[in-house]
Formats: structure tokens, sequence, C-alpha cells
């Protein structure tokens, strides 16, 4: 029975990784994927998945207002497909996170979703909240924290080294923008002092 996947964590947690990984062991098997990934992100290149350890992968790029729902539909009529592998969930419309489930529900396919939780405020990005309720399935890719603690929280870095507390949602950049903390010590960046004592 299909389900729709949602494998979610905070900046730098291998999310990347762990999906190449996946649709290489279909491949592996004689099976084919589809891989899709949000159009504006292209530090990996664009129409690629790329993980900060090297590895990468052709995907088709969705849009703000691509109907997934048809673009998944498209490849299942080409050929055989096992499996979607969806990048950057965090990325997708609510009625986007709605077309997946209709694909999976009435096209039969399986789809895992990877991408970030919460933004650099704490706050839910929209197609995350929408996959937090609708999916079938939800597995916390895992960090740390510099304290060893587990990290559940990101902070977005200023030039000068000092943490955000405000901007737009969506700013794309790797390790020498964004910081994995736990929770104590993302309030602390934050300017919560209790955090500290």
């Amino acid at each position: 029975m299909a389900k729709l996947y949602f494998h979610y964590s905070t900046m730098n947690a291998g999310k990347s990784t762990i999906l190449l990984q996946a649709s290489h062991n279909y491949l592996e098997r004689g099976m084919e994927t589809y891989l899709l990934t949000a159009q504006f992100d292209t530090r990996a290149g664009e129409g690629k998945i790329g993980s900060r350890i090297g590895i990468a992968a052709k995907a088709d790029m969705f849009a703000q207002d691509s109907d997934l729902f048809a673009m998944i539909k498209a490849r299942l009529a080409a050929g055989p497909c096992a499996c979607v592998f969806l990048d950057e969930a965090q990325f997708l419309s609510e009625d986007q996170v709605w077309q997946l489930a209709r694909a999976v529900d009435d096209l039969g396919v399986p789809i895992m979703c990877y991408g970030l939780r919460v933004d650099f405020r704490g706050k839910l990005f929209p197609g995350s909240a929408t996959l937090l309720a609708l999916a079938d399935e939800m597995r916390e890719v895992r960090t740390i924290c510099h304290c060893g603690r587990k990290a559940t929280m990101v902070v977005r870095k200023a030039e000068d080294g000092s943490a955000l507390a405000d901007g737009a949602q969506v700013q794309i950049g790797g390790n020498d923008t964004y910081v994995s903390l736990c929770r104590r010590h993302w309030r602390a960046e934050m300017g919560d002092t209790a955090a500290i004592d």
C-alpha cells in the first residue's frame, strides 16, 4: 500500500544524502524512481539534488505553482516508477502537499518527502505543517548540537556571526548561513538569557 512519508530535520542532518541513498537502493534492484526538488534551490546545480558529502542526482524541479499531481501522473504514464522522492519539502505549498496525498491515494505510488520542519525563527514552514498533518508516516532525521544534544532548531547567521531574529522565511544557504542547535542553545542565540543560566 502506497504511503506519503515525511522525513524532517534541521539543516545539515543528511536528509539529501538519505534521499539519494534510498533512490539508489531502488535503482540497484532495477526499479525506477522519480526525483523532484525546489526550482529556486540550485546549490547542487540546476535540476539536481546534491549532498554535502558530494553525491548528486538529476531531478525535475517544482515551482510554487507546479501541479505535482499532474507531474507525477505524467511520469507514471511514461513508464514504471516504484517511488517518488521529493527534496526541500518545506518549500511546498499546502495545495501541493494535498496534490502529493492525492497521487499516493489515487495513483498508488509511494512518495517520500525530505525537508526542514521549522525555520530559523522556530516557525513551521507551510509545506512542513501540511505534511505533519497529512503524512502517513513521519521520521525524524537526527543531527546534533555542538553540546552533543539532539539539534531540533536552526539559527541564521548574519555576516558578523550574530544570530538573526527576523527576515524572510526563505533564504537559501548552507553551513556559512545556518547552524543547527538544540532548543536551549537556540534560545540563548536568540537572546533568551534564561537559557544559559
